[in-house]
């Protein structure tokens, strides 16, 4: 290659330092991750933020991994000319705290110019003041929080971005919980909801979205409940549900709590669908609940083993040899950090093929984001002016014979 200068652009994933970088096969975090490395004589690392350990560490050891492979894929083909890619996981254990301790280190390394993650929106709220003011790029594959984008007035039609360096490949709760409400009122035909949330920012938000809709739709409510995201222990609830003549509960949270909530409402002879959003939407949540048969959950995008245009990215996953499946936001992932990816690359052939160096790159690399759009693993890939997806899909899944199957595909008509 042509520049042997000693740069070193990270970009940023979430997930724990101490675990490895490279899928489950060994080595340090911010190793580089596989692949040739042509030569290269400037190394980009790709930050991921996400919950590495804990109880919804299957869905972000899908994201790290994903990201990993990415990066193991641009560096093989060498995508970006005279760049070599590595990663740097950060674990924030699903909690903000962490998240914003992560978001502060990251920050503090000039190497790093974008991050993919987190998982959860909570997190998210407690990093994007600390990435925008340093104009360091974010993509998350899996929030669906509609303020981290459109603002808090979002709902009463005052749409405003509050950080330009905040996108994501997931859409948002704005058409999930109304797509999950039209499902269940108009094909499965339930009218009586009991509806139940983790008073997290994700839940709470899917939750009223959800209640928006279906009372619109002539729906009604049988009652309204909140636990805590640690409660394990739903024997009131389950009282007041069986009490209530619900034909169907809906819940705003994640399978930890989904799925021993659908259970002990099945053991007590509740014989109805528990729903919930894409953070239920994991084979997790069917080991918690052996008779979560019939339960229905949304997620964002087409089934990605569906596409055409992931069979590549499926196939490349198993060759790996990561050990973790890539689970709901893999496929998001993949194409969170190829955004980042396609950035640096737009970024290095406007400057005569070279990466440029200074305080502004950051911003320089974010302002390309806003501009990408290409055809990845989910499909068409591009930002809006929020820098929310423009890709609106979503799908509808049910428990059959313990596994997940789609009921239906489609966008929210609203």
């Amino acid at each position: 290659m042509r520049h042997r200068s000693a740069i070193v652009v990270s970009i940023a994933v979430i997930g724990a330092l101490s675990l490895s970088a490279c899928g489950s096969r060994g080595g340090k975090s911010g190793d580089t991750a596989g692949g040739k490395d042509n030569n290269a004589s400037t190394t980009v690392v790709i930050g991921v933020d996400a919950p590495l350990t804990g109880d919804l560490s299957a869905l972000g050891l899908g994201i790290r991994n994903s990201v990993d492979l990415a990066v193991k894929n641009a560096n093989a083909t060498n995508e970006v000319p005279g760049v070599k890619f590595e990663i740097k996981a950060l674990d924030d254990t699903a909690k903000p705290a962490p998240g914003q301790q992560n978001a502060t280190q990251l920050v503090s390394d000039p190497k790093v110019l974008g991050v993919v993650g987190p998982l959860n929106s909570s997190v998210a709220q407690s990093m994007q003041q600390i990435f925008d003011d340093a104009g360091l790029t974010e993509i998350s594959p899996a929030n669906t929080g509609v303020a981290l984008s459109q603002g808090e007035k979002w709902a009463t039609g005052d749409k405003k971005r509050p950080f330009k360096s905040y996108f994501r490949t997931a859409t948002t709760d704005a058409v999930q919980g109304p797509f999950a409400a039209q499902f269940l009122y108009n094909d499965a035909k339930k009218t009586k909801v009991f509806l139940i949330d983790d008073q997290k920012t994700y839940g709470a938000g899917l939750a009223s979205t959800f209640k928006g809709e279906f009372t619109k739709l002539g729906g009604t409510l049988a009652g309204e409940e909140h636990v805590n995201p640690d409660d394990r222990d739903f024997s009131a609830i389950v009282t007041k549900v069986k009490a209530s003549g619900a034909d169907a509960v809906y819940y705003g949270g994640e399978y930890p709590v989904a799925g021993p909530l659908s259970l002990q409402l099945k053991d007590a002879g509740v014989n109805i669908p528990l729903m919930g959003g894409d953070g239920i939407q994991s084979d997790e949540f069917i080991k918690l609940n052996p008779k979560s048969q019939g339960d229905f959950a949304t997620a964002v995008g087409l089934p990605v083993a569906s596409l055409d245009t992931a069979k590549k990215y499926i196939d490349d996953y198993a060759k790996a040899g990561y050990k973790d499946a890539y689970e709901t936001y893999g496929g998001y992932s993949y194409d969170s950090a190829w955004a980042i990816i396609e950035a640096v690359k737009n970024v290095v052939a406007n400057n005569n093929g070279k990466l440029p160096t200074g305080d502004g790159v950051r911003k320089t690399v974010r302002d390309a984001v806003q501009k990408i759009s290409f055809d990845g693993v989910t499909g068409k890939v591009s930002f809006d002016e929020f820098g929310d997806t423009t890709n609106k899909q979503l799908t509808v899944y049910t428990v059959k014979d313990g596994k997940w199957a789609v009921e239906k595909s489609g966008t929210f008509n609203g």
